[in-house]
């Protein structure tokens, strides 16, 4: 199973960043289902709701997955402290659990990257690739009479 891990890192952000994103998608775009109330892009749910529909595809692609993942954990941390944590120490009573695992999740994939399957890595490589070949062609020695 560990030959799978950088693989099964990219199917977690794929799948993390496709959930993520309906949130943001239901508050802006009422899609799947209309939002319970309708939401300003100055209200807290506003701008979560921004952040979410803008990062959620970009997790789902692996583009700057670092640090869009560092802010949307910063932001699940927040969404917790503020919406959740009133409710009771215990998440499971105050309904923060989804918070708190997103949270976690963003703080790993920026430690850990996209993995293999991601757009960042797919830039990576083709960087790399440019820089290995020379930059000019080599030039061929002149033959004939002088």
């Amino acid at each position: 199973m560990q030959t799978w891990s950088p693989q099964l890192l990219s199917v977690l952000r794929v799948i993390t960043g496709f959930l993520f994103m309906a949130h943001g998608m239901q508050k802006w775009l009422g899609f799947p289902v209309p939002p319970p109330s309708p939401v300003t892009l100055t209200s807290l749910s506003g701008a979560a709701g921004l952040l979410e529909l803008v990062g959620g595809p970009l997790i789902l692609i692996g583009l700057f997955t670092r640090p869009v993942a560092f802010v949307l954990s910063g932001l699940m941390a927040f969404a917790y402290f503020i919406a959740h944590a009133p409710g009771g120490f215990w998440p499971l009573v105050n309904r923060g659990e989804l918070a708190v695992l997103y949270s976690f999740v963003f703080l790993y994939l920026a430690a850990a990257g996209g993995g293999p399957w991601s757009v960042d890595s797919w830039l990576r490589n083709a960087r790399i690739g440019r820089s290995a070949r020379p930059s000019h062609p080599p030039t061929m020695p002149a033959t004939g009479p002088r």
